[in-house]
């Protein structure tokens, strides 16, 4: 080659580079061969070529050391079959043999091109034993170092703490693409034994025993470092333990995340649970998995995007009397039985990629495991359908899953015919009212998506869970939410209290207005079903507020109007309580009482009333007196005050002649307001006890006026914004938005809350009134 001056490159004697320039720009280590491109291909380069569609199904093997590539030139047209090519020419990108490069490289052009020599295919020496025992030692060597860990444990917790920790154990490099294989079975059907011979040359790896008990709990991991993959350790099916749901479902998790599955079965025909387990755990994959990676993909921001398409299947069954599965129909490939057996029992397992029957008999121990392996490496070898990826990316996928998919199972569930119920992977909350399940994979609040149920929902007057929408809206093309209310937005707290109490609840459109009133009229009241409103079911979830209705807090809004009067009254001077009292007493006083103001002085003792002294009325005469001038008391029937004994000045308790004329004009003219007057009079001695008695009634009748959505005093111990621990200085206060217990300095501001049926300015904390459009 010397003598046609071509310029050699001898640096791949050592190392075989990317011959691609797609992805790494030729300067990453070359881990495939691709025969139809024709070029050696790192891992990156491999992937993004073959993505294309043109592409996707050509044939590549993985290098292995001391790899040389075939001869893009001759084809092995000699006869002599195909030969390994000795150089690689960088201008034409084709690698050639010794005659093909002096044939096609004879002109003057092309004897410039820059050649790369391979190092020579050595033909067999005597000392090739040693050379294959001195390999065989050095890979020992590194599976000696190899351990397995837990990954996960029998309660679905992850027992790795972050992606670094997971790339130390495993002792790979952090950018090195990698696949996962898995397996699959029975109790005491070999697993751990199978991934230790087939993988790390017989040595305990995973850990194996006689015993009777399960010898693996959880979910253990190896690196194997020869095929550099991740080797998935599982428990065996049909284990009676406890959290055998949790188990099962655990099982589904690390198969989402394998790229190649060994279904271990050491029976001598295949029974009707591994179908039935692959069946089932393909429907679940489809069902439930395949939106959760793609969510992982989407959430995670990975590179490589998370396939879809469950792994390939390898059903490696071993039997020591009776024949493999095919072996007596030769015309019948052991793949279309195996379809033809799934098929029969109606279970369709579309999910997986590929499933691939691998049988071996053992007539003699020790199983050979020859055939299992090279079934692996092919599969492999294969990323038509699932790419290598990060070990970052298989940790992210594993604790998205389970992090999507906890939480302990009820026992109830465990008697499903299915391996993996649905319950096993839904919400579990129950519907207070008619009891449907959600339907939405588990703890879907997380990612802030309500509950959803699977059917509709019955009315509960427990928790009357009917909503109303406007009708005249909904005719108009919107669907407006209303909700009977104690008053309307535009009355005032006292004065709708009092509408409340006379017409009953209102409902009210934030379109339309007040469009409805329970006690509109005295009799013929419609109900507003009929009428004004539309009436649809909804489910009740356990923590939500429920459905509860404005009126629900009229008992609370009419006890803060007490105590806000209460308070008033006590903080009132002496003076303007007095003139209240008069203003009140002239209102509702017999037309032939003396007006509070005209009086000045005591009518009997001409004694001037002071400030503080007080006025009493003679309920015969009419006229004002001093409490020493009116000290008597008799029945004045002839005023309509019955035969009760009533206040009188001393000159009409003497004088007890009654004309029949007055008594007859009094008794007609008097038994309107001498009504007024005695309720009056109830009122007005029992004001001056209001203050001192208003807590004994508040604090009897408080909590049960409260809220639904507050939260009980006895369960509040700090104050939610400022976690202040309340005592007899600190009180407890309520915000009237969201319910929890804050401090006074917390809750400071004031704003109407219609959605919980506040419409004028209440009590809120400052969390809630910084929320501006939510309340």
């Amino acid at each position: 080659m010397s003598g046609q001056g071509p310029a050699v490159d001898k640096g791949m004697n050592t190392v075989l580079g990317c011959q691609e320039n797609y992805a790494c720009g030729g300067s990453d280590e070359a881990t495939f061969e691709c025969d139809e491109c024709g070029s050696l291909q790192c891992a990156r380069c491999e992937l993004e070529l073959h993505r294309q569609e043109r592409m996707r199904n050509h044939d590549r093997v993985r290098i292995a050391p001391g790899h040389v590539p075939f001869c893009d030139s001759c084809k092995g047209d000699g006869g002599g079959g195909r030969l390994r090519a000795a150089v690689r020419c960088q201008g034409c990108k084709t690698n050639l043999c010794l005659d093909c490069q002096k044939r096609t490289h004879s002109s003057v052009n092309k004897r410039k091109h820059p050649m790369s020599v391979y190092p020579p295919v050595k033909a067999p020496q005597e000392n090739s034993v040693d050379s294959e025992e001195s390999q065989m030692e050095i890979l020992k060597a590194q599976i000696e170092r190899v351990c397995s860990f837990l990954l996960v444990d029998e309660k679905e917790e992850m027992q790795v703490t972050d992606e670094e920790d997971f790339v130390s154990r495993l002792g790979c490099r952090p950018e090195e693409l990698l696949k996962v294989v898995s397996i699959f079975g029975n109790t005491g059907e070999g697993k751990s034994h199978t991934l230790n011979h087939t993988f790390f040359l017989a040595r305990e790896v995973f850990k194996t025993s006689p015993n009777q008990e399960s010898c693996t709990v959880g979910v253990w991991a190896a690196m194997d470092p020869v095929h550099r993959v991740v080797v998935i350790d599982t428990e065996g099916l049909l284990w009676a333990g406890v959290n055998q749901g949790q188990r099962t479902r655990l099982l589904l998790k690390v198969l989402a995340i394998s790229d190649v599955v060994i279904y271990r079965t050491h029976a001598d025909r295949l029974h009707d649970d591994l179908f039935k387990f692959l069946g089932d755990a393909s429907d679940a994959y489809l069902k439930h998995f395949t939106r959760e990676l793609k969510a992982t993909t989407s959430r995670c921001g990975l590179d490589v995007p998370l396939s879809t398409l469950g792994p390939a299947v390898i059903i490696f069954h071993e039997t020591v009397h009776s024949k493999l599965l095919g072996s007596d129909k030769p015309t019948e490939s052991a793949d279309r039985l195996l379809q033809e057996r799934f098929r029969k029992l109606g279970l369709f397992p579309e999910a997986f990629s590929s499933i691939q029957y691998r049988g071996t008999r053992t007539y003699n121990p020790p199983t050979d495991f020859s055939g299992l392996l090279r079934s692996l490496e092919q599969q492999l070898d294969n990323n038509t359908t699932r790419s290598p990826r990060s070990a970052s990316v298989i940790y992210k996928a594993l604790q998205a899953l389970s992090e999507s998919f906890s939480g302990d199972i009820p026992d109830e569930q465990m008697s499903s015919n299915s391996f993996f119920p649905d319950e096993y992977f839904t919400c579990s909350t129950l519907c207070l009212s008619c009891g449907s399940g959600c339907k939405r994979s588990m703890n879907h609040l997380k990612e802030g998506l309500d509950h959803e149920a699977k059917h509709r929902c019955r009315y509960s007057a427990q928790y009357d869970n009917r909503i109303y929408t406007c009708k005249a809206c909904y005719e108009g093309g919107k669907e407006v939410i209303v909700v009977p209310k104690t008053t309307a937005s535009s009355d005032s707290p006292w004065f709708g209290l009092a509408i409340y109490a006379w017409s009953g609840y209102v409902i009210e459109c934030p379109n339309c207005a007040v469009i409805y009133r329970s006690r509109q009229y005295w009799y013929g009241n419609q109900d507003p079903v009929e009428t004004v409103v539309r009436t649809e079911i909804q489910h009740v979830w356990p923590g939500s507020d429920g459905f509860l209705k404005d009126n629900n807090n009229a008992a609370q809004r009419l006890l803060d109007g007490v105590k806000y009067i209460s308070q008033s009254v006590s903080e009132l001077s002496v003076k303007p309580a007095k003139a209240v009292t008069s203003w009140l007493t002239d209102q509702i006083a017999p037309s032939y009482w003396k007006p509070n103001s005209l009086i000045l002085k005591c009518h009997k003792c001409s004694e001037v009333f002071q400030t503080n002294d007080t006025k009493h009325h003679c309920r015969a005469c009419g006229e004002g007196f001093c409490d020493s001038c009116s000290s008597k008391s008799r029945p004045v029937p002839e005023r309509g005050w019955g035969l009760a004994p009533v206040r009188v000045c001393d000159a009409c308790f003497h004088n007890r002649e009654i004309p029949t004329e007055l008594l007859d004009a009094a008794l007609e003219e008097e038994q309107g307001t001498l009504i007024a007057r005695k309720v009056g009079e109830a009122v007005q001695s029992t004001l001056g006890a209001v203050v001192g008695a208003i807590d004994i009634p508040l604090g009897i009748v408080k909590d049960a006026a409260r809220p639904a959505y507050w939260v009980p005093d006895q369960d509040i111990r700090s104050c939610n914004e400022c976690q202040r621990e309340f005592s007899p200085r600190l009180s407890i206060h309520h915000c009237r938005a969201c319910g929890q217990g804050v401090c006074d300095d917390c809750s400071q501001e004031r704003r109407a809350v219609p959605s919980r049926g506040w419409d004028h300015p209440v009590r809120v904390c400052n969390g809630c009134n910084q929320k501006a459009g939510e309340l």
